[in-house]
């Protein structure tokens, strides 16, 4: 008789179940990675990342591609528990201590309390109109409505999340492929076989060291958003994961019932053949959609400013980069490439301000669910409809306030994504080691990428806490 490993001091014990059958066909599986890359396809990939290679060329690239490495071993982690058990990663570190789950959440809350996407989208919006800049916080409201309406009224919510990032995706890979062939020179390519090569190095000065670590870390995703790989493999009914009812609309959607806690499957000789094969079919999944789709982005982005305005004095790293791009762009390649540049960025950034209100509500209603609700009528799918209203109905207030975003806001986003993966990556550790069985348990060099990532983020958290402390300070 298989006595289950997860422990059950703090939550109610799992069932033991067999692990089902991995598909024959796997195409309908293909999303979760997909989701992942097009969510974190955001400001990074179409400012930071193109902003350095306009100041330093493409001789920083290879950190990009160590970021997304990184983050591949740190996402299959996550994966690795709910694959096995169906729960969440923070599910499984609620096991251990009640109250980390919640930590998460409010550390995620707090670095995405400040609209910052659909601001960028709203503005790049008005670059298309010509309207003015007093204009963005009504287009960001608008915006805003759209996604907790699009969230909130959507049957299967994955299903219409999965959508639009596949829309999202979609026409970047136009942009990037209409770049190729009308704007990125021949001496980009060449520069970019160097900084993955012979020119690789770390460009201080001119740039802060904050800033090229940060690029690293939140290369592809970062933060929070690498903890939701557990809700979306879950929906999409990825290994025990099939057992767990799909995020559904309380309100246009039918609702299932849904045990709080998750399943064990017996480490039998069948459900280890079948453990193999999710297990395989995850790790492809997440390297040829997550990593590859991010680091093609991030490359052929660096490139197409290396194209055009490698050298260019003056170019700050924020928004106002996306308007001298894109003009620049309208001036070397044509008017039209100018209107299509800033009409797929405005539409990718909107998607990921819908993802990224997606994952923080996912995040939080597992939680608070599973955790500190368990006992009450209230399901899972209504704890998310109000979380992504009260974050929209936040959102809403901070702009009509007439808020710019708040130091603090950016002291703490930087801080807590940093603070997060570090402690996350620790947590991976223990979780995959003590609450899964030998045969599955993580070890050998996928262990040694946890530990370096705990060494990295943990050094990355420090610096950037000194360098806030020193500013704040002044």
């Amino acid at each position: 008789m298989f006595t289950p490993t997860v422990p059950h001091r703090v939550l109610p014990p799992v069932t033991v179940r067999d692990l089902p059958d991995a598909p024959t066909s796997r195409w309908r599986l293909i999303g979760p990675g997909l989701v992942g890359a097009g969510v974190g396809l955001a400001s990074g990939e179409f400012i930071l990342w193109p902003y350095i290679a306009s100041q330093v060329g493409l001789i920083f690239i290879w950190g990009a591609l160590v970021g997304i490495v990184t983050q591949w071993f740190l996402n299959m982690e996550i994966e690795r528990y709910t694959l096995a058990t169906g729960e969440t990663a923070l599910t499984g570190f609620s096991r251990f201590w009640k109250h980390w789950g919640a930590v998460f959440v409010l550390m995620t809350l707090l670095s995405n309390l400040w609209p910052g996407w659909v601001t960028t989208s709203a503005t790049m919006v008005t670059y298309l109109t010509g309207s003015g800049q007093g204009t963005v916080r009504y287009i960001a409201i608008g915006m805003l409505i759209v996604i907790a309406l699009g969230l909130t009224l959507a049957p299967v919510i994955y299903t219409a999340l999965e959508r639009v990032i596949f829309i999202k995706i979609g026409l970047v890979l136009t942009l990037i492929v209409v770049a190729v062939l009308f704007a990125i020179n021949a001496d980009a390519w060449v520069a970019l076989g160097r900084g993955l090569t012979v020119d690789a190095s770390f460009p201080v000065p001119p740039l802060e060291f904050a800033v090229l670590m940060g690029a690293i870390a939140y290369a592809g995703a970062g933060g929070g958003q690498n903890l939701c790989q557990s809700n979306w493999i879950r929906d999409k009914g990825l290994g025990m994961g099939a057992y767990v009812p799909r995020l559904v609309s309380p309100v246009t959607g039918q609702e299932e019932a849904v045990s709080s806690t998750g399943f064990q499957f017996s480490p039998t000789k069948e459900n280890l053949a079948r453990w193999r094969a999710w297990w395989r079919f995850a790790n492809i999944e997440q390297g040829s959609t997550f990593a590859v789709v991010s680091f093609v982005t991030i490359a052929l982005m660096s490139m197409l400013a290396y194209s055009t305005v490698f050298g260019q004095p003056g170019l700050a790293n924020s928004i106002g980069f996306l308007k001298v791009e894109g003009e620049a762009l309208r001036d070397t390649v044509g008017a039209w490439f100018g209107v299509l540049f800033w009409l797929i960025g405005a539409l990718s950034l909107f998607a990921s301000a819908m993802g990224i209100v997606d994952y923080t509500s996912r995040l939080a209603s597992d939680v608070l669910k599973t955790v500190y609700l368990r006992e009450r009528a209230i399901s899972v799918n209504r704890v998310y409809f109000l979380v992504v209203w009260a974050m929209t109905l936040i959102g809403i207030s901070v702009l009509l306030a007439g808020f710019d975003q708040p130091l603090i806001l950016l002291v703490m986003s930087a801080s807590f994504a940093a603070s997060m993966m570090f402690v996350y990556s620790i947590l991976l550790i223990v979780l995959n080691r003590r609450a899964l069985p030998g045969p599955i348990k993580v070890r050998s060099y996928r262990l040694a990428a946890l530990i370096w990532s705990v060494a990295f983020f943990g050094s990355l958290t420090v610096l950037t806490l000194i360098q806030q402390a020193q500013k704040l300070l002044g």
